[in-house]
Parts: C-alpha cells; structure tokens; sequence
C-alpha cells in the first residue's frame, strides 16, 4: 500500500474552464464568485434535482455561507478564529472544533511525509512578506532567523479537540492547505443538496462535480511563462480535484531579482527549485491533499516532486519546469498538451 493511502472581475490565475453546455430546463449554468481565504471563488452550477436559476443560486447561497463558516474558524488574520486564538494563546490549550482539529492533522501528517519541508507553523515567517501590500520588500537576514526560530509542526499538540503548542510563539497558518479543504467541504455540500453537475474553483483549485453532460470536464491549465494567461495544455476529468501552484501566483521584484511566496523552512526565503508549476489530479475530495501536495512538489523540485506523487494512491501530476518543459507522471494519459 502507498503512502498516501489514508491520508470585482474573476480572475483565475491557474487554471481555466473550457466548456459549453445546456442543463436541464432551459437553464445553461448558474455561475456565483465571492471572496475568501483571500482569493477569488467561483461556483458554477450546470445541473442539479429540480434545476432552476432560483434553486441553483440558493445552492450557490448555501456552499459559500458555509464557506464563511470555515473561514472563521481556520483563517489565521480574523481575530475571533480558533487559528487566531491558537496563536495568540502563547502556548496555553485551546479548544476548537472538529474541522479545525482535522485540517492541523492533516497539516502534522504532511509535515511527517515531506520530513517538515511542508510546514503548517510557519506563520511568523509568512508575515514578513508582504506579497499582497502595495511596497513589498524583502525582510532582513537577523528578522527572518529570529522568526524560524518558531517554526517546527511538531510543536503542535493535539487531545481530543484542545490544540497547544509547545512553543509559545509558534504561529499556525493554514494557506498551504486550507483552501483545498474548504473546496471539498463546499463539493460535498452541494451534492446534499442535489447538485448533479457543478465546477468549484476556489483560485486554482477545481473540484469538478459529476461530468459535463456525459462527458468528462475539460480544465485548462495556465503556461506559467505567458503573461497574457495561454493555456499549456487541459485535462478531462469527471468527479475530480484539479490543482494548480505555481511560483507566478505572488511575487514581486527587487533590486532585478523575483521573491515567490512559496517559503523556505531552512532559510525562510523563497524556495530555489526547477519547478515553475505544478497541476495534481485526483479524485473529488483530495483538493486539500493537493494542496498540500502541490506545495510540497514546489519545494521539491521535479525529480523528487515526481517520486512523490508516483507513490501516491489515486494522483497524477504534470510539471512545469523553468526550462518550460513538461514532465508527467507516468498515469498522465488524460492531459492533452496544446
């Protein structure tokens, strides 16, 4: 068995949709976005029981209150959140709930199977780069050092449902992992609700639900070297998570070098490796397992990023080098190169 075995224009920086179709009733799609988790989300409704442009912007409704729900409780910048509590308990227990308790496992498990190169405790380092403030800058050496100095996942302390860290100014941030794990919250609950067809795309992650019409979804993936959002190449999917990460996403220039906001946890400077991007495939609800995964093949690099996810259950992947040549995992057979 394999490791992994239990483990306001819109604007989609990632990846991009390629469809047409007709639901049922008249009624093409019902397509919402909102804001979250510090992105833009978008939920597209093509079919569901009893379909109607009320029903299915009621569903829509629904999904993204339950969004703001999850928010609350895992975002590491709103003051009332069991993150935020967390962090500002300086090292005192905090109780939170289930979802909370699930997504700082899930975040421990990947810390363990990356050897803590993918690090959920990374928070004090994280804010130091501004990569969404008008004048970013690069912190200084001597900051930057006190700040890893907090950094370790295995401080992290979990019983039942009371969460303590070991050291008192380690810092939670849940950004490498949250967002998957809101999209597959909000796939699961639209199904409840009888969505029967629908794409989730929460800012590069794609939870497609059901298929287009019979047939599998076609996800376009972004060329991480265009600057006008060509697309490389797409998969088809059906019932389906598609992520995508990539070094373009944040960044900003000084002194003629680029800073990306995927972080060293050595150095706390952005990680140096061959990969420009990174797309991972799986089934409907790995979107948090992606991002993590996603993440961590950033940091690895292309070599070791593909050993990876080939020992992984039900994943594949398509890299997209500096070089700009793509490398596929050896299960890749539904993506088709433009």
């Amino acid at each position: 068995m394999k490791k992994f075995s239990r483990l306001l224009a819109v604007m989609i920086f990632t990846v991009t949709l390629i469809i047409t179709q007709t639901g049922c009733g008249g009624v093409e799609k019902v397509a919402k976005s909102s804001y979250y988790m510090d992105t833009i989300c978008e939920i597209t409704i093509y079919d569901m029981e009893d379909m109607s442009e009320e029903n299915a912007n009621a569903a829509i409704d629904s999904a993204f209150s339950l969004c703001a729900d999850l928010e609350a409780l895992i975002s590491a910048t709103i003051e009332t959140s069991e993150v935020y509590q967390i962090n500002e308990a300086g090292g005192a227990p905090v109780k939170c709930s289930d979802a909370v308790i699930e997504l700082l496992q899930m975040g421990i498990d990947y810390g363990d199977l990356s050897d803590g190169r993918f690090d959920i405790t990374l928070g004090q380092v994280t804010d130091l780069w501004d990569f969404h403030g008008d004048n970013p800058a690069v912190p200084s050496a001597d900051v930057v050092e006190e700040a890893l100095a907090a950094v370790d996942y295995r401080q992290i302390q979990l019983s039942g449902n009371t969460v303590t860290m070991d050291n008192p100014d380690g810092k939670i941030n849940l950004g490498g992992i949250g967002k998957g794990y809101v999209a597959d919250k909000a796939a699961g609950h639209l199904e409840s609700l009888g969505v029967t067809s629908a794409i989730i795309n929460f800012g590069g992650n794609i939870v497609a639900v059901g298929e287009n019409s019979g047939d599998p979804f076609k996800i376009g993936i972004k060329d991480p070297n265009s600057e006008t959002g060509e697309i490389l190449g797409a998969v088809t999917v059906s019932d389906a998570t598609v992520v995508t990460s990539g070094v373009y996403e944040r960044c900003f220039e000084q002194d003629g070098k680029t800073y990306h906001h995927i972080l060293d946890v050595e150095t706390g400077y952005p990680v140096d490796s061959d990969v420009l991007s990174v797309t991972l495939t799986a089934p409907k609800g790995y979107s948090g397992v992606c991002d993590a995964l996603s993440t961590t093949c950033l940091i690895y690099g292309v070599e070791e990023g593909m050993k990876l996810i080939e020992g992984a259950d039900n994943i594949e992947a398509v890299f997209v080098d500096r070089d700009g040549k793509i490398h596929k995992t050896s299960g890749m057979d539904y993506f088709e190169e433009r």
